[in-house]
C-alpha cells in the first residue's frame, strides 16, 4: 500500500506534457457504466440499488444540494476573484470543491438515511425475509448510493462545462482581448452547421479528468460510510468520515515525511498505520494541476481507479463481516 502511495505521488507530480489518447479512459467510462447497469437491472442487488437511487433522488436533499452546487457555480463565473489572469483557473478549483463536497454529502446522508434508518426502524428484517441475503442488500445499497451520485454529477457536469465554455469568452472581454468565437462553422453539402468551437472544447476537456477522479474519492467516501452504517448511527457516521476525509488528504505529506527520515521512530510508525488504514483521498485531488491546464496521464487515471475499487471492495468485506452477525430483531 506504501509503495502504491508513492507510485501516484510520484506521477501526480509529473502531471504535465502534450495531448494524449483518451481512448482508454472512454472505454473504461463506458464499461464502468455497463457494470453499473448490468448489476441494476440483472442481479438481485440490482432491485435494491434501483429502490436506493429513487429514495436518494426524490429526497429533499438531493434537490437541495443540486441547486445550492449550481448556484455557487453560477456566482463563481461572474464573480471577480481578483487573480488578473487566472479567474479561469479559481473557477475550475472552485467547481471541483463544490462536486467534492455535494457528492460526499448526498453519499454519506443517503447511506445513514437508507442503510441505518431500515436497520434501527426494523424494517431490513422485511427486505431479508424475501431471496436476499444480508451481503446483497449491502453491496445493493452502495450501488444504489453510487448510482444516485452519479447523477448529480452527470447534471453538474453538464452546468459546469457550459460554464466553463462561456467563462472563457466572458474573461477575454474583461480583459480587452479578442474573444474565441463561441461556433465555428461546417460546410456540409452547401449547408452549414455551427459546432462548438474547438478551442473552447479543449479547455473544457481538460477539467473533465479532475471531475473523475473527484468521483472516484465520493465513491471512496461513499463505501466508507455504508460499511460505518452497519454498526454507528448517522451522525457518528458523519464526523467519522469527516475526520477521514481531513486525515485522507494529509496521508501524502505524512507518508513522505516519515520516509524521508525527518521523524522520529513513533511518528514514522503512526504514519505508516495510518497510511495502511485511512485511504489517500490526496491522490483522487489534482484541481491545482487541472485549473493549471497541465495533461493528466491515462497511466495516473488508471492506478487511480484500481486503487479506488481495491479499497472500495476491502470496505464491501469488512461491511459484509460487521452486517453479518447484526441484530436485526
Amino acid at each position: 500500500m506504501l509503495h502504491n502511495l508513492l507510485s501516484l505521488a510520484e506521477i501526480r507530480s509529473q502531471v504535465q506534457g502534450p495531448d494524449i489518447n483518451w481512448t482508454w479512459s472512454w472505454l473504461g467510462l463506458f464499461a464502468l457504466f455497463l457494470g453499473l447497469l448490468g448489476i441494476s437491472y440483472g442481479t438481485r442487488p440490482g432491485v435494491i440499488a434501483r429502490a436506493t437511487t429513487k429514495e436518494a433522488i426524490r429526497q429533499p436533499l438531493f434537490l437541495l444540494l443540486l441547486a445550492v452546487s449550481a448556484l455557487v457555480l453560477i456566482v463563481n463565473t461572474y464573480i471577480p476573484f481578483f487573480t488578473f489572469e487566472d479567474e479561469g483557473k479559481m473557477l475550475n478549483e472552485c467547481g471541483l470543491a463544490t462536486l467534492l463536497i455535494s457528492g460526499a454529502l448526498l453519499a454519506v446522508w443517503t447511506a445513514g438515511t437508507s442503510i441505518t434508518s431500515e436497520i434501527e426502524g426494523k424494517t431490513a428484517m422485511t427486505l431479508l425475509s424475501k431471496p436476499i441475503d444480508r451481503r446483497q442488500f449491502l453491496f445493493g445499497k452502495y450501488i444504489g448510493i453510487v448510482q444516485a451520485v452519479t447523477w448529480m454529477f452527470l447534471i453538474l457536469t453538464a452546468l459546469f462545462a457550459l460554464l466553463i465554455f462561456v467563462k472563457i469568452g466572458y474573461d477575454q472581454k474583461e480583459q480587452s482581448l479578442e474573444q474565441t468565437p463561441v461556433w465555428q462553422w461546417l460546410t456540409i453539402s452547401e449547408v452549414e452547421i455551427p459546432l462548438p468551437h474547438p478551442e473552447r472544447v479543449a479547455v473544457v476537456a481538460q477539467i473533465l479528468p479532475g471531475i473523475a477522479l473527484t468521483f472516484l474519492q465520493v465513491c471512496v467516501l461513499g463505501a466508507i460510510s455504508v460499511t460505518l452504517a452497519t454498526r454507528v448511527p448517522m451522525v457518528m457516521n458523519l464526523v467519522v468520515c469527516f475526520a477521514v476525509f481531513v486525515v485522507g488528504n494529509l496521508t501524502e505529506i505524512i507518508v513522505n515525511q516519515s520516509v524521508q527520515g525527518q521523524a522520529n521512530e513513533s511518528v514514522i510508525f503512526t504514519a505508516r498505520l495510518i497510511s495502511m488504514v485511512v485511504p489517500s483521498l490526496s491522490a483522487f485531488n489534482i484541481s491545482s494541476a487541472v485549473a493549471t491546464g497541465r495533461i493528466v496521464p491515462q497511466e495516473y487515471l488508471g492506478l487511480s481507479l484500481v486503487y479506488a475499487l481495491a479499497y472500495i471492495g476491502a470496505m464491501q468485506l469488512l461491511g459484509f463481516l460487521l452486517f453479518e452477525d447484526r441484530d436485526l430483531a
